[in-house]
């Protein structure tokens, strides 16, 4: 009996096409909005935090306010650089467990007779650092190997760094780079990060770059592991009063900046918390106006078709089964409208997607296909369907039979 029901419910929607489809507009664009704003949010999201990858929850960074504030890496904008004094009091601080110095740098790199300007980043000479510096970063070889102590004229690249448009020809494990002047070989290509500094740039010995660079007492940022993750807002606080101290500088004036990625990750969540929370308040009110469009329809329907509840109520239908026709027929109305919804959203994103890394010339936003979410935008959207064809269905099933005859 249900399967009959559907059916002719199913039939119903196909004879009244265009405006079926129109109908299901609003909850074409609630349920697309959602999906789509929500899938290229979430993969916004995971960008943005990729980011953040070089902060693991017991590290913290310090380095010059110029810096931290710039928009660049950090080495890019400071005025006062750190050096090996600040270095030296970091490493006395208690709840330090070890201070690592880094240099990140703009430097001119030559390639097939092509000439660029790319960032390159040192790696300290110690292993245990090293390790950490890897670890923290999430570095992984593609091919080659990477740097270790002892290197010398050595160099890895990022996964990006490799693309044939950089140098008009792509470049090879075992290529040679030229540095500021310098011959420099690719020992390594890192695998894919979700960094986008770190896919675009190189990685060499910090006495190489020192070097080519005439640098002495300078430090771009310094890498703070913490004995344990529980004291890093401790500790973080003593390096703060410790420098102020050292360079008689008040609270709110300091030259320096102490990051702690908790505080970065807190932030970040919100954000994209709220500007979801605002995505689903724009789904919700067109939903809202889907289901408005539903009810009108059903309305409509039930005035069009008195004489055809009439004869099935004449020939033994009950009010149940009236209420049941009309409650699967707009049902599936938001049923529709959801899953036509739904393939417009994740298309949409995709496209978007497609459309900014094809502009960036790199995988700047993912879609993140959240299927939970697909599903619930769907029954929601269904249940929509259903209580907005609730009243209509409830007045064609109180019709009487003779009533419905006559109209």
């Amino acid at each position: 009996m249900l399967k009959d029901y559907f059916l002719m419910a199913l039939d119903n929607i196909k004879h009244r096409g265009l405006r079926s489809w129109l109908t299901m507009i609003g909850i074409f664009i609630g349920i697309a909005g959602v999906v789509s704003l929500i899938s290229l949010g979430q993969g916004l999201e995971e960008a943005v935090i990729g980011q953040f990858k070089s902060l693991s929850a017991d590290t913290l960074i310090v380095q010059s306010s110029s810096s931290a504030s710039y928009l660049g890496p950090p080495g890019t904008g400071a005025v006062r650089k750190l050096n090996e004094h600040d270095l030296e009091l970091i490493k006395s601080v208690p709840g330090v467990k070890m201070a690592i110095p880094r240099l990140i740098r703009s430097v001119k790199i030559e390639y097939n007779n092509v000439a660029g300007f790319k960032y390159l980043a040192s790696i300290p000479d110690n292993q245990e650092q090293i390790n950490y510096i890897y670890n923290i970063a999430d570095l992984k070889i593609y091919e080659g190997r990477l740097i270790k102590p002892g290197d010398k004229k050595k160099i890895l690249i990022g996964a990006d760094f490799i693309k044939k448009e950089q140098f008009g020809k792509e470049v090879k494990l075992g290529s040679n780079l030229k540095i500021q002047g310098q011959s420099f070989e690719v020992i390594g290509i890192l695998d894919k990060t979700s960094s986008l500094e770190i896919n675009n740039a190189a990685l060499m010995p910090e006495s190489d770059l020192k070097e080519i660079l005439n640098i002495t007492d300078e430090i771009d940022l310094i890498a703070v592991k913490v004995v344990s993750k529980e004291r890093v807002e401790e500790t973080a606080e003593l390096i703060k009063r410790k420098m102020r101290r050292d360079r008689n500088q008040k609270e709110g004036e300091e030259d320096f900046s102490v990051q702690t990625p908790i505080r970065a990750f807190e932030a970040i969540t919100t954000v994209f918390n709220i500007v979801n929370l605002v995505v689903i308040g724009i789904a919700i009110v067109s939903l809202f106006v889907g289901g408005v469009g539903i009810a009108n329809t059903m309305y409509t329907s039930v005035l069009e078709r008195y004489k055809e509840i009439g004869v099935m109520k004449a020939v033994g239908a009950r009010n149940s089964d009236i209420l049941q026709i009309f409650l699967i027929e707009s049902g599936l109305l938001g049923l529709a409208g959801g899953i036509v919804g739904a393939i417009l959203g994740i298309s949409f994103a995709l496209f978007v997607s497609f459309a900014a890394n094809s502009y960036f010339g790199q995988e700047l936003l993912a879609v993140q296909i959240s299927y939970p979410l697909i599903l619930l935008s769907i029954s929601f959207s269904f249940l929509i369907g259903i209580l907005s064809g609730l009243s209509p269905a409830y007045q064609a099933s109180q019709l009487k039979p003779v009533q419905a005859l006559r109209a």
